[in-house]
């Protein structure tokens, strides 16, 4: 029987490509929780402030 074996090139091109993926993503999801932060900072903000007006 003769097995197929993948060319290596092709394995380091998905190799790099999944690696390009995986940074890309969880600079994705730094950003993402960066935002979500402010805009819960922005809110606690303005909840104490009309807390503070009433």
């Amino acid at each position: 029987m003769v097995s197929k074996s993948v060319k290596p090139s092709k394995t380091k091109a998905a190799d790099a490509r999944a690696e390009r993926l995986k940074a890309a993503l969880r600079a994705n999801l730094q950003r993402r929780k960066a935002q979500a932060r402010t805009r819960g900072a922005e809110q606690s903000a303005a909840d104490t402030q009309t807390k503070n007006e009433s």
